[in-house]
C-alpha cells in the first residue's frame, strides 16, 4: 500500500473560486503524480452553506458541497477527499473511520495556514505540517502578540523564500523555517499562444487589515496597486482585470477605468478551474502587483497564479518582492518597484513576445514543476 500525504485546506467554504482551487490541485495531482496516496480534508459550518445565489440554505442544496463534489470528479480525486461537516457530525466522500485510518498511516498531514482544526484528525496525524502561504501576516501577528496560528505543528514550511535573511523584514518567531516555491503541475498548463491583454487576478483589499510592525505599515494590493494604475494610459497597450472590488470602492474604481483598466466581474472568470485556466492561457502576459506585505518585508514570495501564467508560457511582468538572486529575470519573467520600470517592462514583452513566452516556459519547467518542487520539499522534511 501506498503512503498517504494529507492535505487540508478550503474549497467548500471557497466555492467557485477557481485560482484558490488550483492552490490545492497542484499539490493533490502533484504528489500523486509522485506516486502518493492523497487524501484532502476540508471543513464546514451550517452557517456557511449558501445557494447559487448567496442565500443561506441547506448543505445538500449549497454551492459549497456542489462545487467541492464538481472538482474533486473533474480531478480524478472522488475517492480521495472528505468533508467535516458541522464540526464532525457528518463526513462527505472517506467516512470518518476511513479518514482516521488513513490519517493514521499517513506520512504527514500539510496544513494550509493552520486551516485544519479538527482535533480528533490531528491527534491522530504521525507529523504535522504547517503551509504558511500568505508570509509576513502571521508572523507579524505572532511577534504582536496579537494570534499565534503556529501551535501544535512538527514542521514550518513557508512560500517566503527569503523569510530569514538579513534584507528580509519578516520575523521567524524563533521557528526553523522551511522555504520552498509553489508547484505547478506542466500537463495541466499546456503552452498556449496568442492573446492581446495584459491580465491579472486579484482581490483589491483581500481578508487581512495591514500590520504595524516594528514601526512601519505593511499594506495590502490597494496601496500598491495605486501607483501603478497610469500604465495603461503610459504604453497605450490592453490591460484587463478580473479584480474583486467592491462597488463602494467608488473612488478606485474610477481611477482604474481612467487610466485605461478593463474590469471584468472576477465572479465569471474564477468560476470554476477549468475557466480560470482558460482566462489565464487566453491572455498576453501577466502584470502582477503584489501585496504591501510581500514586497515591503523583501519576501521572496511569488504567485501562485503567475506561475500558472509561466507555464502557459505567457511572460510574468512581476512587482518584485525580492526575487534577485532566486530566479533568472529578464526574460520570461521581468520586475518592477517603479511605474518607469514597469513601463519598460512592459513595452519590452510586446516587443520581444515570442522570446519572453518560450523563456516563461523554460522558467517553470526549470524552477516550477511539481516534480522537482516536491520531491525537494520531501527531502527537506527528511521523508524518503
Amino acid at each position: 500500500m501506498r503512503q498517504t500525504v494529507v492535505i487540508a485546506g478550503a474549497l467548500a467554504q471557497k466555492p467557485r473560486q477557481g485560482g484558490h482551487t488550483w492552490q490545492f490541485l497542484q499539490y493533490l495531482l502533484g504528489f500523486r503524480r509522485l506516486g502518493w496516496e492523497v487524501l484532502f480534508l476540508d471543513q464546514l459550518e451550517p452557517e456557511m452553506c449558501v445557494d447559487a445565489s448567496g442565500q443561506p440554505c441547506p448543505l445538500e442544496q449549497s454551492v459549497n458541497l456542489r462545487y467541492l463534489v464538481e472538482v474533486m470528479q473533474g480531478f480524478g480525486l472522488q475517492d480521495a477527499y472528505s468533508l467535516i461537516y458541522n464540526g464532525g457530525e457528518r463526513w462527505i466522500g472517506l467516512s470518518r473511520a476511513q479518514v482516521l485510518e488513513r490519517v493514521r498511516n499517513s506520512a504527514f498531514l500539510l496544513n494550509f495556514m493552520s486551516y485544519l482544526s479538527q482535533e480528533e484528525i490531528l491527534g491522530q496525524t504521525p507529523r504535522r505540517v504547517f503551509l504558511d502561504t500568505d508570509p509576513g501576516f502571521g508572523q507579524m501577528w505572532c511577534a504582536l502578540g496579537l494570534a499565534d496560528i503556529f501551535g501544535g505543528h512538527d514542521d514550518y514550511v513557508t512560500i517566503g523564500e527569503n523569510i530569514g535573511q538579513p534584507a528580509c523584514t519578516i520575523p521567524t518567531c524563533g521557528l526553523p523555517w522551511i522555504t520552498m516555491r509553489q508547484p505547478v503541475l506542466l500537463d495541466q498548463w499546456p503552452v498556449q499562444t496568442g492573446g492581446t491583454a495584459f491580465t491579472s487576478i486579484g482581490s483589491w483589499r483581500g481578508p487581512y487589515a495591514p500590520v504595524i510592525y516594528a514601526g512601519k505599515t505593511y499594506g495590502l494590493r490597494v496601496h500598491e496597486f495605486r501607483q501603478f494604475a497610469p500604465l495603461p494610459s503610459l504604453s497605450a497597450r490592453p490591460f484587463q482585470l478580473a479584480l474583486d472590488i467592491h462597488a463602494a470602492e467608488e473612488k478606485d474604481i474610477n481611477l482604474l477605468e481612467t487610466n485605461g483598466w478593463a474590469l471584468v466581474d472576477p465572479k465569471v472568470v474564477t468560476r470554476d478551474p477549468w475557466v480560470y485556466r482558460e482566462y489565464i492561457q487566453s491572455s498576453l502576459a501577466e502584470l502582477m502587483v503584489a501585496k504591501g506585505m510581500y514586497a515591503q518585508s523583501n519576501s521572496g514570495w511569488f504567485s501562485e497564479r503567475s506561475i500558472c501564467y509561466l507555464a502557459s508560457g505567457k511572460p510574468v511582468l512581476a512587482q518584485d518582492t525580492g526575487l534577485q538572486g532566486l530566479y533568472p529575470l529578464g526574460e520570461g519573467l521581468l520586475t518592477f518597484r517603479t511605474l518607469e520600470e514597469a513601463h519598460a517592462g512592459v513595452e519590452e514583452i510586446v516587443g520581444n513576445t515570442p522570446r519572453h513566452a518560450r523563456a516563461a516556459r523554460a522558467l517553470a519547467v526549470d524552477y516550477f514543476n511539481s516534480d522537482k518542487v516536491l520531491n525537494g520539499l520531501l527531502v527537506k522534511l527528511g521523508i524518503a
